[in-house]
Protein backbone atom coordinates (compact mmCIF):
# COMPACT_ATOMS: atom_id res chain seq x y z
CA UNK A 1 0.00 0.00 0.00
CA UNK A 2 1.47 3.21 -1.42
CA UNK A 3 1.38 6.40 1.15
CA UNK A 4 -1.69 9.23 -0.09
CA UNK A 5 -0.36 12.02 1.44
CA UNK A 6 -3.40 12.60 4.26
CA UNK A 7 -3.75 10.34 7.38
CA UNK A 8 -6.40 7.84 6.75
CA UNK A 9 -7.19 4.83 7.96
CA UNK A 10 -5.75 2.15 5.98
CA UNK A 11 -8.76 0.30 3.95
CA UNK A 12 -8.94 -3.16 4.87
CA UNK A 13 -10.16 -4.93 1.86
CA UNK A 14 -9.04 -7.07 -0.98
CA UNK A 15 -7.63 -5.20 -3.88
CA UNK A 16 -8.77 -6.86 -7.10
CA UNK A 17 -6.33 -5.14 -9.46
CA UNK A 18 -7.88 -1.52 -10.33
CA UNK A 19 -5.55 0.84 -11.54
CA UNK A 20 -8.35 3.74 -10.21
CA UNK A 21 -7.35 3.04 -6.44
CA UNK A 22 -5.42 5.71 -4.81
CA UNK A 23 -3.87 3.18 -2.05
CA UNK A 24 -2.77 0.17 -4.79
CA UNK A 25 -3.59 1.86 -7.93
CA UNK A 26 -2.09 4.29 -10.28
CA UNK A 27 -4.72 7.34 -9.58
CA UNK A 28 -3.63 10.68 -7.62
CA UNK A 29 -5.54 12.56 -5.44
CA UNK A 30 -5.30 16.03 -4.82
CA UNK A 31 -7.65 19.50 -4.18
CA UNK A 32 -10.93 19.38 -2.03
CA UNK A 33 -11.40 16.68 0.86
CA UNK A 34 -15.08 16.28 1.58
CA UNK A 35 -17.54 14.35 4.45
CA UNK A 36 -20.66 13.15 3.49
CA UNK A 37 -23.26 10.38 4.03
CA UNK A 38 -23.96 8.34 0.69
CA UNK A 39 -26.81 8.56 -0.87
CA UNK A 40 -27.21 6.05 -3.98
CA UNK A 41 -24.84 2.71 -4.13
CA UNK A 42 -26.25 1.49 -7.97
CA UNK A 43 -24.03 2.08 -10.05
CA UNK A 44 -20.46 -0.10 -10.81
CA UNK A 45 -17.57 0.97 -8.51
CA UNK A 46 -19.46 4.39 -8.22
CA UNK A 47 -21.53 6.17 -5.41
CA UNK A 48 -23.10 9.12 -5.05
CA UNK A 49 -22.27 11.48 -1.59
CA UNK A 50 -24.50 14.00 -0.32
CA UNK A 51 -23.65 17.19 1.29
CA UNK A 52 -26.01 19.08 3.08
CA UNK A 53 -25.14 23.21 4.21
CA UNK A 54 -27.36 25.86 4.94
CA UNK A 55 -27.68 29.34 3.65
CA UNK A 56 -28.60 32.13 5.31
CA UNK A 57 -30.88 34.66 3.22
CA UNK A 58 -30.39 38.21 4.02
CA UNK A 59 -33.57 39.79 2.33
CA UNK A 60 -35.93 37.84 3.46
CA UNK A 61 -34.03 36.82 6.64
CA UNK A 62 -34.22 33.18 6.61
CA UNK A 63 -31.93 30.23 6.43
CA UNK A 64 -32.56 27.94 3.71
CA UNK A 65 -30.87 23.92 3.76
CA UNK A 66 -28.92 23.27 0.42
CA UNK A 67 -27.52 19.85 -0.98
CA UNK A 68 -24.65 19.17 -2.69
CA UNK A 69 -24.54 15.73 -4.58
CA UNK A 70 -20.73 14.35 -6.06
CA UNK A 71 -20.18 11.27 -7.61
CA UNK A 72 -17.14 9.19 -6.58
CA UNK A 73 -15.16 5.91 -7.09
CA UNK A 74 -15.41 3.38 -4.76
CA UNK A 75 -12.58 1.16 -4.58
CA UNK A 76 -12.83 -2.07 -3.97
CA UNK A 77 -9.63 -2.31 -1.16
CA UNK A 78 -12.56 0.20 0.79
CA UNK A 79 -15.21 -2.59 1.30
CA UNK A 80 -19.00 -2.70 1.25
CA UNK A 81 -20.81 1.11 1.83
CA UNK A 82 -24.21 0.70 2.16
CA UNK A 83 -26.64 3.75 2.17
CA UNK A 84 -26.40 6.39 4.93
CA UNK A 85 -22.95 5.57 5.59
CA UNK A 86 -20.58 8.45 6.43
CA UNK A 87 -17.52 8.54 3.70
CA UNK A 88 -14.65 10.84 3.23
CA UNK A 89 -13.78 11.61 -0.32
CA UNK A 90 -10.99 13.54 -1.98
CA UNK A 91 -10.59 14.97 -5.74
CA UNK A 92 -9.07 13.77 -8.48
CA UNK A 93 -8.55 13.65 -11.79
CA UNK A 94 -11.64 13.11 -13.90
CA UNK A 95 -12.53 9.22 -14.15
CA UNK A 96 -15.24 9.93 -16.53
CA UNK A 97 -17.72 12.39 -17.23
CA UNK A 98 -19.37 13.20 -13.55
CA UNK A 99 -16.83 11.54 -11.34
CA UNK A 100 -13.86 13.40 -10.67
CA UNK A 101 -13.43 12.43 -6.46
CA UNK A 102 -12.42 9.13 -4.74
CA UNK A 103 -13.82 7.65 -2.17
CA UNK A 104 -10.83 7.66 0.80
CA UNK A 105 -12.06 6.69 4.33
CA UNK A 106 -15.27 5.23 5.04
CA UNK A 107 -16.84 7.38 8.90
CA UNK A 108 -18.16 5.79 11.40
CA UNK A 109 -21.24 4.70 11.86
CA UNK A 110 -24.25 6.66 14.46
Amino acid sequence: MRDIGIDVIEPKGEWDGDSNCPFYGSLRVRGQIIEGTVSRVGMLQTIVVERQHTRHMKKVERIEKRTRRYSAHLPSCIGDINVGDPVRIMECRPISKTVTFCVIERGESE
